[in-house]
Parts: structure tokens; C-alpha cells; sequence
């Protein structure tokens, strides 16, 4: 726009005016209000005028400027004036009050040529321009000298950190030779420590060599020793399995022999009521069991111990066998001849009748039982053969009890010592079988095993061995087959889940001790006549407690015990029967056979059965054998079994509901209970407490 340019111009010609070459300082506020007061007052000379007079004027009059020389109307029409103001010290350096200092003057008078003409105008100008010089010099001075001093101390500083530094250099490399010879120091020394480790650990090394050395010398001559007596002793067995191998040939020989007596016995004719199946039956099975040790023998090498005393219990067993079918056979010819003569003596009189007149009879009337089935009737004694095998038993008891007269009847105190503690020593441990741990039962019966075997056991802090006395074996075998029965009458009694611990135990000793199981059984029929089974007849002139006591009743001052006492003995020692019947020693000879089997519990239940039942008595036994001894007769045979138990279901409950009365209804129902529920299911439970696998691991 044509104003703006009119601006422009303006302020173009304001500053190439006078006013606008001035130079104004923008901090002349800041001096105060003197510099505008300076120019109100009066002229006057300062304290600073003589100073000026002496150096300054002097040198302005020797060197006129050039400007003087050449006069001018207008030069000399100012000479008029007061004075000419001074140029200022800032823009002329030649008025340095540092340069005019100088002590020769020289410099002064060089500076002083370049000066311009300079006139006071006042007192006050003087004044402040003195005070302005003297402040330039002694600020000069001033910081000069402090250059200097900073100078100094920059470099005083300097060398004394050259000084530090050097000297914390030297300590740094004395620390750091100081830490080498230390590390090289302890280096040495470590391999030092080490090397005398080395040696010690050597010497330790060989002493333990020749340590061991020694040891490995004294255990080959062990070994050779303890091979040397395994040789010896590998020796005496095969001369031993040898022996007893030519035994059990000499035994099978005569087994052999007695069988074929059996065989020609068994094939007679002229007895044809008489069966003798039996005998020729178990003649095969003794015969069978003689071959089958035979032939375990020609497969494992020599017969043990324990297997020619099974093969001599076999050949005894045949002989007893053979005895049996004799004298059998023998009260067969008797009873034919018996019945032979009352056939002639009937025969003559019927032909005496037949003389006379002839009189009509009336055939007897058959009795029927109920539903009109013809009712026969059962047995009510024994068998003779169970009885001879129950007299048997009692006469071997008998006997036992003689041969430990003696030390029974000793006045002797050593000998009644031993007699306690054999005693204890056998009847302790019986008595610490319960429902326990494998383990444990196992301690018990190598401990009864060691007692019976002739070796020290510990009993009541004491040892005590059967060797000490003669009789010591009969009396502790006798004692432990009655503490057997014992527990089976008291404990089982009372805590049916024991029987199967001690009927295990019991077993296990049977199996390697006969005769303490014959002991087991004489005691246990004389107890519980049941168990045969045998039921004792009233003899004529015998005594009412006589008799009870025959029927396992206890009879104290007269006084009988009550029928539910005496059913709770008789079934804890029919379950431990059972039981025993059952069971085998899980540590034993496997090739062995039962030596009190399954097969006698069939026997009982088939000879019970064909007795007449006893009130209360049998349906509390048969109740009990079964609930026991059901499950294993059961898997053991099968279909003969369910027929045995329909039998006694339709046959026998009636005989025992007729017999029984209404307050003994008890014994009865519960067994019928009990066979109706495993005919429902078609199976008969396993016993509570029987002993599992789990039961020998624990």
C-alpha cells in the first residue's frame, strides 16, 4: 500500500537523523538518578583534579594534537569556552588507567601522542572520570591478580592431584603385587595341603588294601572251608538219600504186597453181604501215594526225611488196613455162621409146626412216617470201625500218659521245674494265637516246631529244651494237643474268627508231628464224643454223672452245666475240627498230602447223618460243621455234595423237627435258615475269618 511505503520512509529519515546515530545504553536507569543530576549542578573540582592535573594535562600540553597547529576562526573561538568534554575512556583506550600505571612513563607518553585534545568541563565530569579510571585500574589489577592466584592454584591443585594420583598409582600396584604374592602364596599352600592329603589319603589307601587283603585271605579260607563241609555234607545226604531211598523200595515192596493181600481178600465169594470196596479203595490211594513220592523222588533226586516218614505212616496204615479186612472178614464168617445155624434152627421148627396144627400169623405191620413213606430206621451207635479207630485213639492218649508217669508224679524240685516250665513253654504259645499277622503266627509255629524238634527255645527268660528230661517229648506233645483242644473249647467258643488260626497252626504241627495230631483227636473225641461222630450209651449199673461227663457235660459238685454252655463248647470245638479238617501250613510240603483231610469231614457227615438225630444237639453241630467246612466240602465235591445237602433238607429236617421240642426250636430253624438260603443261591458262603493270601503277607 502506498502508506505502508510513506511509513518506511519516515522511519528511514528519523534514523539517518542526529538523534538517531545516538547511542543509548539501555541500563543508565539502573545508575540511579545521579547521571541526570550531573548535568542540573554546578561545576566543581573533586578530590580527583590534582591526579588529573599531574598526569593528564601535562601530556596533552608536550604533544599538541595536529589539530591545534592549525588554527581556525571556529578553534579559536572555542579556546574561549570552559573546557571541551572528553571522549569516554570505553571508546579511547589510550586514557587506561592500567597503561598510564606504568612506572617508566614510556607507555604514558606513547598513549599520550594518540590522545585526543581533552578540556574539563567540570569538577563533577573530572571526578566520576577519575573514579571510572581508578575503578578500571583496580578491577584490572584485580583481576589479574586473581588470574594469577587461580592460576596458581589451578596448577598447585594440579600437581597435587598429580602428586595424588601418582601416589594412589604406586599403592594401587603395591596392593596389587601385595594380592599376587598373597594368591601365589596361598596357591603353595593349597598344593602343599593338597599334596600332603594326596600322601595321607596313599598311605590310608594302602592300609586299607592290605586290611582288605587280609579279610579276602580269611574269607577264602572260609569259603574253602565252608565248601570243603558242603561237600561233606552233600556227601552224607546222598549216602542218607540213598538209604532212605532202598527204605522206601523195601516199602513200596511191601505196600505192594499187602494190596495184592487186599485184592485176594476183597475177591472172596462166599461172603455177599459184606462189602469190602473200601479197603481195596483206600489200598489204591495208599498205593498211589507210595508211587507218587517214588516218582517226586526220581524227579528231585532222594526222598527227605519227611517223605519216607509219610511212605512208613502209609505202609503202617496198610497194615493196619489189612488188619481191619481180617478181622472184618472174620465177623462176617461169624455172623454166617451164626446165621446159618439160626436157618437150621428154623428150619427144624418149622417142621415140628408142620407136624402140628397149622396156625395163621399176621406179618408184622410196616411203621410209615409221615406222608406215608416208608420210615427205616437209622443208626444209633457207630460203626465198628469208627469206634476201633476211637478206642484206638483213646489207648494211644492212654499210653502217652503213661510214658510221662514219671515226670508228672516227680517229687524231684529240678524235675517239677522242668515239668513247669516244658509246660509253659508248649502251652504259652497256643495261647497266643489269635486272628494276628502272618508274621507273627509264623514265629509261633517255628517256635513250637523247634520245642517238638528237640531244639532250646526261650520261655520265661529261661531256655528249655524236651532233652532235658526222657519224657519230656511225650509230656510236651501231650500237653499241646490238650491246649489245642482247649482253645478250640474256651477261645473259638467265644470268637468263632479264631479257629482258623489255630486250626492252621494245629494243622502244620499234625503234618510234621502225627502223633501230636492222634494226641489232638483223642482229646478232642474224649471232649466232644460228637465229633467221632459217637454217642455213649447208658450202661446198666453207671452212674447218671458218669454218664453226662461221657456225653461231654461238665458236672461240678453234682451239678450239671447248663445246655447252653454246653452247646457253645461243643460248637467251638466242632468248628476247630472243621477247621482244622480244611486248612494246611502255607510253609510246609505241598507234595504231602492232608494228614486229617476233607475227606474225614465227609465221612462225619455222612456217619451223622445216618444216626439218629440228638435234640438240640445235632442241628447246632450241623449248623456249625457247615457253616465252617461247607465251602471247601462244597468245591471239593460238588454234585455229591448238593445231593447230601437235599438230603438232610427232605429226609433228616423232619427227623429233627420230630424230636425236637418247641423251647429248643432255635438250633433247628437257624439251620434251616441257613441250608434254604445256600440252596437259593447255589452256594455256600466262605467262612468270616477265613485266612487269605493277603492275611500271610501282613
Amino acid at each position: 500500500m502506498p502508506s505502508e511505503g510513506r511509513c518506511w520512509e519516515t522511519l528511514q529519515a528519523l534514523r539517518r537523523s542526529e538523534k538517531g546515530r545516538i547511542c543509548y545504553h539501555r541500563d543508565w536507569l539502573l545508575r540511579g538518578e545521579d547521571v541526570l543530576e550531573e548535568c542540573m549542578s554546578l561545576p566543581k573540582l573533586s578530590s580527583y583534579s590534582g591526579w588529573v592535573v599531574d598526569h593528564v594535562l601535562p601530556n596533552m600540553q608536550e604533544n599538541p594534537p595536529p589539530s591545534e597547529t592549525s588554527t581556525s576562526p571556529r578553534s579559536t573561538s572555542a579556546l574561549g569556552q570552559p573546557s571541551f568534554v572528553p571522549k569516554s575512556p570505553v571508546r579511547d583506550p589510550a586514557f587506561s588507567p592500567v597503561s598510564s600505571a606504568t612506572p617508566d612513563g614510556t607507555k604514558d607518553k606513547y598513549e599520550s601522542q594518540h590522545t585526543e585534545p581533552m578540556v574539563l568541563q567540570s569538577s563533577q565530569g573530572i571526578k566520576v572520570e577519575g573514579c571510572i579510571r581508578m575503578y578500571e585500574l583496580l578491577h584490572r589489577m584485580k583481576g589479574a591478580e586473581g588470574l594469577r592466584q587461580w592460576q596458581e592454584e589451578q596448577e598447585r591443585q594440579a600437581r597435587a592431584l598429580s602428586e595424588m594420583a601418582s601416589e594412589q598409582l604406586k599403592r594401587f600396584d603395591e596392593r596389587k603385587e601385595l594380592k599376587h604374592h598373597k594368591e601365589f602364596q596361598d596357591l603353595r599352600e593349597v598344593m602343599e595341603k593338597s599334596s600332603r592329603e594326596a600322601l595321607g589319603q596313599q598311605e590310608k589307601l594302602k592300609a586299607e588294601h592290605h586290611h582288605r587283603a587280609k579279610i579276602l585271605n580269611l574269607k577264602l579260607r572260609e569259603a574253602e572251608q565252608q565248601r570243603l563241609k558242603h561237600v561233606e555234607r552233600e556227601r552224607l545226604r546222598k549216602e542218607e538219600g540213598q538209604i532212605r531211598l532202598r527204605n522206601l523200595y523195601a516199602l513200596q515192596e511191601e505196600v505192594l504186597h499187602l494190596s495184592q493181600q487186599l485184592d485176594a481178600a476183597d475177591q472172596r465169594r462166599d461172603l455177599p453181604r459184606v462189602d469190602l470196596s473200601a479197603f481195596r479203595t483206600r489200598g489204591n490211594q495208599l498205593c498211589g501215594l507210595i508211587s507218587g513220592i517214588i516218582r517226586a523222588t526220581s524227579e528231585n533226586g532222594f526222598p527227605t526225611a519227611e517223605e519216607q516218614a509219610v511212605a512208613e505212616r502209609a505202609l503202617q496204615e496198610m497194615r493196619d488196613l489189612l488188619v481191619n479186612l481180617q478181622q472184618e472178614i472174620a465177623r462176617a464168617c461169624e455172623d454166617r455162621r451164626r446165621q446159618d445155624e439160626e436157618e437150621a434152627q428154623v428150619q427144624r421148627q418149622e417142621s415140628q409146626v408142620q407136624q402140628g396144627p397149622e396156625v395163621r400169623k399176621e406179618p408184622p405191620a410196616s411203621r410209615q412216617g409221615p406222608g406215608g413213606k416208608l420210615n427205616e430206621d437209622l443208626q444209633v451207635k457207630v460203626q465198628d470201625s469208627t469206634m476201633q479207630w476211637y478206642q484206638q485213639l483213646q489207648e494211644a492218649s492212654s499210653q502217652c500218659v503213661l510214658a510221662f508217669e514219671g515226670l508228672s508224679n516227680s517229687k524231684d524240685s529240678q524235675a517239677k521245674k522242668i515239668k513247669m516250665d516244658l509246660q509253659k513253654a508248649a502251652t504259652i504259645p497256643v495261647s497266643q494265637i489269635s486272628t494276628i499277622a502272618g508274621s507273627k503266627l509264623k514265629e509261633i509255629f517255628d517256635k513250637i516246631h523247634s520245642l517238638l524238634s528237640g531244639k532250646p527255645v526261650q520261655s520265661g527268660g529261661r531256655s528249655v529244651s524236651v532233652t532235658l528230661n526222657p519224657q519230656g517229648l511225650d509230656f510236651v506233645q501231650y500237653k499241646l494237643a490238650e491246649k489245642f483242644v482247649k482253645q478250640g473249647e474256651e477261645e473259638v467258643a467265644s470268637h468263632h474268627e479264631a479257629a482258623f488260626p489255630i486250626a492252621v497252626v494245629a494243622s502244620g504241627i499234625w503234618e510234621l508231628h502225627p502223633r501230636v495230631g492222634d494226641l489232638i483227636l483223642a482229646h478232642l473225641h474224649k471232649k466232644c464224643p460228637y465229633s467221632v461222630p459217637f454217642y455213649p450209651a447208658f450202661k446198666e449199673g453207671m452212674a447218671l454223672e458218669d454218664y453226662q461227663r461221657m456225653l461231654g457235660y461238665k458236672v461240678t459238685d453234682c451239678r450239671v452245666e447248663q445246655q447252653d454252655s454246653f452247646l457253645k463248647r461243643m460248637s467251638g470245638m466242632i468248628r476247630l475240627y472243621a477247621a482244622i479238617i480244611q486248612l494246611r501250613w502255607p510253609y510246609g510240603n505241598r507234595q504231602e498230602i492232608h494228614p486229617h483231610g476233607l475227606n474225614h469231614g465227609w465221612r462225619w457227615l455222612a456217619q451223622i447223618l445216618n444216626m439218629e438225630p440228638l435234640s438240640d444237639v445235632t442241628a447246632t453241630l450241623l449248623f456249625d460243621f457247615l457253616e465252617v467246612c461247607g465251602n471247601a466240602l462244597m468245591k471239593q465235591y460238588q454234585v455229591q455234595f448238593w445231593k447230601m445237602i437235599l438230603l438232610i433238607k427232605e429226609d433228616y429236617f423232619p427227623r429233627i423237627e420230630a424230636i425236637t421240642s418247641s423251647g429248643q426250636m432255635g438250633s433247628f430253624i437257624r439251620l434251616k435258615q441257613f441250608l434254604e438260603k445256600c440252596l437259593q443261591r447255589k452256594e455256600i458262603p466262605v467262612p468270616k475269618g477265613f485266612l487269605t493270601s493277603s492275611f500271610w503277607r501282613s
